[in-house]
């Protein structure tokens, strides 16, 4: 029973039951979200979490990965424009006319193979944000997952303790009776004995006493 009630409660994850509550909620990037990470402080991440948890990671580094690599190639590319340019201007500094157009050559090259891949750098920062969007909902997803069985857990524990501590409350009452009882009998029978027998001899049962290990307040 305890088997099918697990498979049960995963496949409301997997089958899109509760993804589909989430389809019009904004939910924001968990992994750049210090309160999520204090949420989950002390608590065992299940597999799942973790995983999406990598791949939402994975995608925020490719993408600024790609970001940084476009600003690269764009760089790359204006400078290789500038030396087509510089290559165009006569002069009489100019190169030979065959040196000058085999340079010309291999700047366009190199300037479509820059656009090649600025193309695609391009087009993966496209598909990055529904990716990003599609992990974080995966990760909100196994993330209430394991907030509600914390919370389970936590509603356990707490009606454990709340009855021990019920428990303890009675017994602490009584005992503080029979202690407050104690004391007072104590002190009845100390001021008796004080009384008929004096502080002299009382002295000396005392010391007598405290020799044999049993220690009396007076």
């Amino acid at each position: 029973m305890g088997n099918m009630s697990n498979n049960q409660k995963k496949s409301k994850v997997d089958n899109g039951e509760f993804k589909k509550a989430l389809e019009d909620v904004k939910v924001p990037l968990l992994v750049l979200d210090e309160k999520w990470h204090h949420l989950f402080a002390g608590i065992e991440k299940s597999r799942e979490l973790k995983e999406w948890e990598a791949k939402e990671n994975e995608l925020l580094k490719l993408q600024g990965k790609l970001t940084s690599d476009l600003k690269d190639l764009k760089k790359v590319k204006q400078n290789l424009m500038n030396s087509i340019v510089d290559n165009m201007e006569d002069g009489s500094n100019s190169q030979d006319e065959a040196l000058r157009r085999k340079k010309m050559s291999e700047n366009k090259r190199l300037i479509d193979e820059v656009n090649e891949k600025m193309d695609e750098a391009n087009d993966r920062l496209l598909d990055i944000p529904r990716e990003l969007d599609e992990a974080n909902k995966q990760l909100m997803l196994y993330s209430m997952d394991l907030c509600y069985k914390k919370l389970r857990e936590n509603a356990v524990e707490i009606e454990e303790i709340g009855t021990w501590i019920r428990r303890i409350r009675v017994e602490l009452k009584k005992n503080i009776i029979i202690k407050q009882a104690d004391e007072q009998k104590n002190e009845e029978i100390y001021t008796y004995m004080h009384a008929v027998l004096g502080p002299k001899v009382l002295d000396v049962f005392d010391l007598k006493y405290e020799e044999d290990g049993e220690v009396l307040d007076s």
